[in-house]
């Protein structure tokens, strides 16, 4: 049995048998980093001027590791001072590394693989016959600025896959294609729900019709639930007073992820990064008596974060997005109640939308960061408060340093169906921020008191929460969150009219139809329907228009179903008010 220690040495060691393929190609590459990463490894290349790699050079550079590993090459450790370290590379990557991490009396460790020497801090294994020449595969080609700067140069990054046994690497191919088949990019363009066009900007979603249908469905959805549990909802700006911010400790705490403030008449604003001192403002715009508490804002508020360009993906990743927020503004008291409501809330939502795995975390302060506001007993008092609340209900993790600035928060941790793990619903405790804008209510004795809050967004983001949603349900979305539910087909022109009244019915009745009249083949359209995966369609012609009964094709089903029309009706209604997954 492989260790996970030696696995991660695998890993390590093929990326340095990558560069010397890579090297072997292109002599006059220059290389920048060889990590291990998750499953597997990369190397950066700058590769001479007119030169590119590609899937096409996969087959080449694969062979040339296999017989690298062939070669039982020793893997070296040697170490140079500084000045000597600079003599032995090329480039300017590695050289920078070396001025950075080259201090006065510290050696830099290389490794020396037959004629192959490189600048790492390793580990690898001793020599490639301990490397498995048909447990390895190079997945993918990729443009990554160095350091992931995108004022530095685009270099070209091949990442690769490793691991014991062969068939440990076939399983993790085959999750690799089926996460490909899932992947929302594609999904989200193919089903038209979403695009991103660089003339607006990157980073920056454009929902369609049908993905808008989506989005307000989830919006409508947890709006439901969060009415029956006392929210109210509140509209806020897309902008603010920078002194806004900074009384929160946003700018001052949060600016690199922060756009730069817009000058508007000699004043100073901020593109909304946070819904929370919005909120805030609301709640201090008048005084509050403690029989109010717990006062629970809501909104769906859009807010801009800088993201770069090389970390932007799809929904997962954008630089606008609009968070499912709510504060709570609560006694103390009322603190664990509170707290346990919303994770009830999620967990429900896990439940509806087929999330079966999670874990919780508690994210704490790192003690030693000055990233974080207030001070260490406030903070302990948090945190304590926090275990308190959940210890008997959830196991957890701490994981310190993963807090926001102004308190520790509870975390659920999804795994989709391909066992990927998502952090969705968070629940932050706040002592520090009412504390920065002086809040207050008045207790049952008259007496001036400072409330908490609760900072809790179940979704996270709706982009990405819908990111998650196309890829775990691959597309086929039940029922109740299916844009179009229903699609009937008309075999000729003589079932058109049949087809249009047909459609106005079941409209009528709150579903949402859509019908295809078009002169093509009903074997056309029936596929056109599947790659759309729509759940159910009805095809129409002279037998169907004749009878009291649907011929009803359900989504990856063969077999048609024959039901009466106003008992179709009915099952696809319950199943849309009971958020049913099932068909």
């Amino acid at each position: 049995m492989i260790t996970e220690e030696q696995i991660h040495k695998i890993r390590h060691s093929l990326s340095h048998l990558l560069a010397m393929a890579v090297l072997k190609k292109y002599p006059k590459a220059v290389l920048a980093i060889g990590p291990i990463i998750e499953n597997g490894f990369y190397y950066d290349f700058d590769l001479p001027k007119g030169k590119t790699l590609s899937e096409n050079d996969f087959p080449g550079l694969e062979n040339e590791i296999k017989k690298l590993i062939k070669e039982n090459l020793k893997f070296e450790k040697l170490e140079f001072a500084k000045p000597t370290a600079l003599k032995k590379v090329k480039g300017p990557y590695k050289k920078e590394l070396i001025k950075e991490h080259g201090k006065a009396g510290k050696k830099l460790s290389f490794y020396q693989t037959g004629k192959f020497l490189d600048l790492c801090v390793g580990t690898h294994v001793n020599s490639t016959s301990e490397i498995n020449p048909e447990a390895f595969k190079l997945t993918k080609v990729a443009g990554a600025y160095w350091r992931g700067d995108e004022k530095n140069k685009m270099l070209t990054r091949i990442y690769g896959v490793a691991f014991a046994t062969k068939p440990e690497l076939d399983k993790h191919l085959q999750m690799l294609a089926e996460a490909e088949r899932r992947d929302h990019r594609i999904l989200g363009k193919n089903l038209e729900l979403f695009i991103i066009d660089p003339l607006v900007g990157a980073g920056l979603p454009l929902f369609l019709p049908k993905g808008t249908i989506l989005r307000d469905l989830l919006i409508d959805f947890l709006k439901e639930e969060q009415l029956k549990r006392g929210y109210q909802y509140v509209t806020t700006p897309h902008l603010g007073n920078l002194e806004l911010y900074k009384t929160s400790g946003h700018y001052p705490y949060y600016q690199d992820s922060q756009y730069s403030p817009l000058d508007i008449d000699g004043d100073k604003f901020l593109i909304k990064p946070m819904n929370c001192p919005h909120h805030i403002a609301i709640y201090k715009s008048k005084k509050h008596s403690y029989k109010e508490l717990p006062i629970r804002l809501a909104e769906c508020g859009t807010v801009y974060r800088y993201e770069k360009s090389g970390e932007l993906s799809g929904l997962v990743r954008v630089r606008g997005f609009t968070i499912d927020d709510a504060h709570i503004f609560a006694t103390e008291e009322q603190i664990e109640k509170e707290f346990l409501s919303v994770a009830d809330l999620v967990l429900n939502i896990f439940k509806i939308l087929n999330f079966k795995e999670y874990r919780v975390r508690i994210g704490t302060r790192e003690p030693k960061s000055k990233k974080y506001v207030g001070n260490e007993k406030t903070w302990q008092k948090a945190e304590e408060i926090i275990i308190k609340a959940v210890k008997d209900k959830f196991k957890y993790s701490l994981e310190p340093g993963d807090a926001a600035f102004y308190g520790p928060k509870l975390d659920f941790v999804v795994k989709d169906v391909l066992g990927r793990e998502w952090q969705l619903g968070t629940v932050q405790l706040d002592f520090n921020l009412p504390e920065r804008f002086d809040l207050t209510y008045t207790d049952n004795q008259g007496k001036e008191q400072r409330p908490v809050i609760i900072h809790r967004a179940p979704f996270g983001s709706l982009e990405r929460f819908i990111g998650i949603l196309i890829e775990h349900f691959a597309g086929a979305f039940p029922l109740w969150l299916s844009p179009i539910q229903i699609l009937i087909m008309s075999v000729g022109s003589a079932h058109i009219d049949f087809t249009k009244k047909l459609a106005t019915e079941l409209k009528e009745q709150g579903l949402r139809v859509k019908i295809n009249i078009e002169n093509e083949t009903i074997g056309n359209k029936i596929r056109q329907a599947e790659k759309m995966k729509i759940p159910y369609m009805l095809v129409i012609g002279d037998k169907e228009m004749n009878s009291d009964k649907l011929a009803v094709r359900v989504r990856s089903k063969k077999d048609l179903w024959l039901v009466d029309k106003n008992e179709f009706i009915n099952i696809a209604k319950n199943k849309i008010k009971n958020k049913s997954l099932e068909l």
